[in-house]
C-alpha cells in the first residue's frame, strides 16, 4: 500500500468516528433526560395540586362570612367659589382711571376702596340728586308757610293744599335721587368715583391700570373671593340620590393633595334632572382654611350610603378571565374550583360580592397567580 493509499484511509477512519460520536452523545442524552412530573390534575375548571407541588405553601384561604358593609356612593365633582362670596368689579360708569387702592392677592374688607374713577356720568348722578336736595327743601319752606298763614287766618286752604302735595312729590324725587347716589356706594366729589369692595376676601384678579379708560359695559377689572369655604358640584345617579340628604357628611379627595383628609357636607340637592345624564347636581360645602382647594380643581366626592350586611372578600382574592371576574373555592384537601362572581363597590382593600358566592365558602386570598388555566 502506498503512502498516499494510507493517508485516504486514515482520513475516512477519522470522518466516521466524528460522525459516530454525536449520535452516540445524542442518544445518551435522550435516555438520560428527567422525565416531567406532573403535579396539577385539571378537570374543566376543577384543579387538584399534588402534595409536593411548592404552588401549595404559596396559597392562603380564608373561610367568607357577612360583614356590615358601608355602602358609599362616588361621584367626580369641580371646586367653586360661593355665590356670595365672589364679586366682580367693573365700572358703572364711562371714566379714566386716577388711581388704584389694590394689589393681587391682597386682602380687603366690605367697603374698602379699589381704584378710583373721573366720570361725567357720575358728576351727573350727583347733579340730579343735588337739584332734588334743593327742590325739596324749597318745597317744604313753602308749605310751612302756607301751613303758618292758614293757622293765623290769612291762608287758603286750597294753596296750603297744593304747597303739600308739590312739599310730598318733591320729598319722592329727592328719596329716588338719594337711592341712585347710594347705589354706587361712593362717596367721591367733583366727578371723582370711588368704587369699593362690595364683600371682604382677597384680590384673586386685578387688571387696574392707572390711566386707563373704561367704559359702563367694560368687562370687570377686579375680582374678589372668600375662599375659607368653597362649594364642590358634583353630580349623582338618579337611581343613587335617595341615599343622600342635605346635611349628610362627605368624605374628599383631590388629586392635587391625595394624602390630605377633606370632609365636608351636603348643601343643596337640585330640584332638577339632567336628561341627558340621568344625574341630579348636589352642592357640598367645605371649609378651606389653607386655601389649598382652588377653584377649577377637580374632585372625587364620596357619600355614605348607609350600611347592611354583605359578602366582602379581600381584593387580592378577585382574578381577572377575559370579560368576567373569579375566585378559587376549596372543595377538598389541595383541592379548588374556578367559581365566576359579580364585584360590586370596593372599600379601601376589600371588595363587597354581590353574587357567586356564600358565606362558609373558604376561598384563595393569596396564590391565585401560581393556578394553571383551565381553559
Amino acid at each position: 500500500m502506498t503512502l498516499k493509499n494510507k493517508l485516504i484511509l486514515t482520513h475516512m477512519c477519522c470522518m466516521k468516528t466524528f460522525f459516530i460520536l454525536p449520535f452516540f452523545l445524542s442518544c445518551h442524552e435522550k435516555k438520560t433526560e428527567p422525565q416531567q412530573k406532573e403535579t396539577f390534575i385539571i378537570r374543566k375548571n376543577h384543579v387538584i395540586i399534588a402534595d409536593n407541588d411548592p404552588v401549595l405553601k404559596k396559597i392562603i384561604t380564608e373561610t367568607v362570612s357577612e360583614q356590615e358593609y358601608s355602602n358609599s356612593i362616588i361621584s367626580a365633582g369641580t371646586i367653586e367659589t360661593i355665590p356670595n362670596n365672589y364679586a366682580e368689579i367693573a365700572s358703572p360708569f364711562s371714566g379714566r382711571v386716577i388711581r388704584s387702592f389694590v394689589n393681587i392677592g391682597q386682602s380687603v374688607k366690605a367697603g374698602s376702596p379699589v381704584f378710583e374713577i373721573l366720570s361725567p356720568g357720575y358728576s351727573s348722578v350727583q347733579k340730579e340728586y343735588s337739584d332734588a336736595l334743593n327742590d325739596a327743601r324749597l318745597a317744604e319752606k313753602n308749605y310751612k308757610r302756607q301751613q303758618d298763614l292758614v293757622k293765623h287766618g290769612v291762608g287758603i286752604q286750597k294753596e296750603l293744599e297744593e304747597t303739600e302735595t308739590e312739599y310730598k312729590n318733591k320729598k319722592t324725587s329727592l328719596a329716588n335721587a338719594a337711592s341712585t347716589l347710594n347705589a354706587y356706594n361712593s362717596k367721591g366729589s367733583g366727578g371723582t368715583y370711588i368704587i369699593k369692595a362690595p364683600i371682604s376676601g382677597e384680590i384673586i384678579s386685578n387688571r387696574i391700570v392707572s390711566g386707563q379708560y373704561l367704559k359702563e359695559d367694560s368687562e370687570p377689572v377686579v375680582i374678589i373671593a372668600e375662599l375659607s369655604k368653597v362649594w364642590i358640584t358634583g353630580a349623582v345617579k338618579e337611581k343613587d340620590i335617595r341615599f343622600i340628604s342635605p346635611g349628610d357628611p362627605v368624605s374628599v379627595k383631590v388629586n392635587t393633595y391625595p394624602d390630605m383628609e377633606i370632609t365636608g357636607k351636603v348643601y343643596h340637592i337640585s330640584e332638577l334632572v339632567d336628561e341627558e345624564t340621568r344625574s341630579i347636581k348636589v352642592l357640598i360645602q367645605c371649609d378651606n382654611p389653607q386655601r389649598k382647594l382652588k377653584p377649577g380643581m377637580f374632585a372625587a366626592v364620596t357619600y355614605s350610603a348607609g350600611t347592611e350586611k354583605a359578602v366582602v372578600i379581600p381584593s387580592g382574592a378577585l382574578m381577572q378571565e377575559g370579560d368576567h371576574q373569579y375566585v378559587w373555592i376549596k372543595t377538598g384537601r389541595n383541592e379548588f374550583v374556578k367559581q365566576i362572581v359579580s364585584p360590586g363597590s370596593t372599600y379601601e382593600k376589600t371588595i363587597r360580592i354581590t353574587s357567586g358566592l356564600k358565606p362558609g365558602d373558604i376561598i384563595m386570598t393569596q396564590g391565585g397567580i401560581y393556578m394553571p388555566d383551565t381553559k
